[in-house]
Order: C-alpha cells, then sequence, then structure tokens
C-alpha cells in the first residue's frame, strides 16, 4: 500500500492514537466490560427465550403469527 493513500493515512492515525494513548486505554477497557455486562450478562438473567418455553421447535415463526393474529382480532377497536 502506499504511504500517500487515504487508506493508508487512516489506518497510520488510527494505529499511532491508539499506540500513545494511556488514558484512553483504561476508558476503552471500561467500555468493553461495560457492553460485556450489558449484552452477555443481563441477556442470561433478565431476557429468557421465551421462544423456547412456548413454541414446538422450528415453528417459532407460526407461533409468533398466531399470537399477532390473536391479539389483533381481540383486542383491537376500530373506532375511528
Amino acid at each position: 500500500m502506499r504511504k500517500d493513500s487515504f487508506l493508508y493515512r487512516v489506518y497510520d492515525l488510527y494505529y499511532e492514537g491508539f499506540k500513545n494513548m494511556t488514558l484512553g486505554k483504561t476508558l476503552w477497557k471500561i467500555i468493553l466490560i461495560k457492553l460485556f455486562i450489558m449484552f452477555v450478562i443481563l441477556k442470561l438473567f433478565f431476557f429468557p427465550n421465551f421462544l423456547k418455553s412456548k413454541a414446538p421447535d422450528g415453528k417459532e415463526a407460526d407461533y409468533v403469527g398466531n399470537e399477532m393474529v390473536k391479539r389483533v382480532e381481540g383486542g383491537a377497536s376500530d373506532s375511528f
């Protein structure tokens, strides 16, 4: 890759920036730990797989479709 190309300059900017970072590395570690907690730990405890317990294997789409139709037919009133 040529040193005057745009991609090389972008790569060099980020490479040099991260290499010389001191406080930033610590902040990035904190951000990554928070993302891990939000997406892995919280999902395990607060967002169980509801479809796995209600729908048979391979019929998840049918279950969701039937539930949506039931809720629209049973709960909505057409009062415009």
